[in-house]
Parts: structure tokens; sequence; C-alpha cells
């Protein structure tokens, strides 16, 4: 997720590869990282990064969040913007492992941020001015579409939007096999099903209308498009949606249960 947003936002422009600099374990990441994207990446070197950064982003494993803020925790200033990418690690937490009192940001970004198709959830601590949060909208609006939500909804967030690209792929996939099964060759079956779901999103997006209504104005009474939603909700597509994303919320809480109590657990 680290590299895909460094790709996105240097694609937008919305930051300079001079100004970007980012810390990985090994040398081999790192030159990786230099090749691929022109900026300075450094093996380790987290401190220094850090005190040279107006902006600082955590894109490590939750696990890890405590000990990278406590080998850089002494160089944070209060002007300075604390980003973190962790999933599952909530801002209080990551606030009990800063030194000072400074503005902590938590984003769920998905993966389309490398297109500047991004969805990205953030919360906040209440330290954080608006002036700051208008600059970290502004970073990731240049990757995508920001909302603002509450802590204790980033759960939900992280099982609709970040895994959500998980579940469009399974569904153009099959798209393309029905294609194939249908007689078409997988080159126009593929094309089809792509530019159908992303024309049917971007037509959601920019019409404003519900989805429900933009449904039925391609439904004709007794033709093929009512025939096969009805074949769809007999089989309870919308309920198996419904409840994979009620799933994957109530997984990530979980996961965030556990961090916390290894966190503890390791802390005491």
């Amino acid at each position: 997720m680290g590299a895909a947003l460094i790709g996105g936002m240097l694609k937008a422009e919305v930051v300079e590869a001079a100004r970007c600099t980012a810390t990985t374990r090994t040398e081999t990441s790192a030159a990786a990282l230099e090749k691929r994207f022109g900026i300075l990446a450094t093996a380790g070197g987290n401190r220094e990064a850090a005190q040279l950064a107006d902006i600082v982003i955590l894109a490590v494993k939750p696990v890890n969040v405590p000990k990278v803020l406590r080998e850089i925790g002494d160089v944070l200033r209060a002007d300075q913007i604390l980003i973190s990418l962790a999933a599952s690690l909530p801002v209080a937490v990551i606030e009990s492992e800063v030194p000072l009192p400074m503005p902590v940001f938590r984003a769920m970004p998905n993966i389309p941020v490398i297109l500047e198709e991004g969805a990205i959830g953030i919360c906040h601590n209440a330290v954080a001015t608006r002036a700051q949060r208008e600059m970290v909208e502004c970073l990731f609006r240049a990757v995508g579409v920001v909302a603002w939500v509450d802590d204790e909804q980033m759960d939900a967030v992280t099982a609709l939007s970040g895994s959500g690209p998980a579940y469009v792929y399974i569904f153009i996939e099959a798209m393309i096999a029905a294609g194939l099964k249908m007689g078409l060759s997988r080159d126009i079956s593929t094309r089809l099903a792509e530019q159908t779901v992303l024309g049917a999103a971007k037509h959601v997006r920019d019409s404003g209308l519900h989805p429900a209504i933009l449904r039925d104005q391609v439904i004709t009474p007794g033709g093929v498009t009512i025939a096969a939603i009805h074949e769809l909700e007999r089989h309870g597509l919308r309920s198996m949606l419904i409840s994979a994303i009620e799933t994957a919320t109530q997984h990530s809480k979980k996961r965030t249960k556990a961090l916390l109590e290894q966190l503890d657990t390791s802390n005491s």
C-alpha cells in the first residue's frame, strides 16, 4: 500500500519526487523503490526521514507501528502531521505511543490509489486543526475519493472499500467466464466486462442517482435484463454481498481486539 500511495501521489503531482523519502527494511527494496519512482529510499533511516519531514506516513504492519513510533518518537514535532495506514490500529493507540501532542490521522486507502481512483476513509484525533485536515484531504484527494469517518467506523471502511476491489474482481472474473461459456473470445469477454463495470460505476458517480434508478432504466418489461436480475436475486447476490461486508467488518473488529491484546502483552 505504501508503494501504491507513492505511485499515485507522484502521478497526480501532489508530491514532488525530490521531496519524497521512503524507508524500507532492506537495501533491495529501497533500491527497487528508487528505480521505480525516482525518489530517495533508504534501508532503515526512519529517524532521519521523520526528522526532516512535514508529513510522516506509516505504511507498516499494524503490529510494527508501536516499534516504529518508539524509534522515531524523540524526533517528532508538534507541527508535523502523522498519518497511519495500518489497519485495525485505533488512533488512541497511535497517540499513546507518541511522546507529544500532535495531529494524528488514520487512513484506509484501497489499491486503486495507484490509478488515482482510490476510495479513502480517514479519521483523526482532537489535536488536528482544520488546516491540517484540509492538507491531508488534499493529499489523498489527488489519488481518489475521500470520506471522513469516526475512528469507530474504520472497520466498516476496511470491509467495504479496503477489501472491496477484491469483490469487484470476482464479479468481473465471473462475467468474463460467462462470456466464454456463451461463446465469446477471452479478449472480447474481458474488454466488455471490464468496461461495463467501469462505465456503470462512473454512471453512478457522475449522475448522482441511486443505483436502483439507473438499474430500472436498463430494464424493459419481459426483457433480457429482468430475466437475468431475477436469477441473481433468486440466488441471493444482494444478500451475499451485504453479508460478506458484515462478516468482513466483524472480522476487522476481532483483528483490532486481538492486536490490542497482543500489544498489551508485549508492553507488560
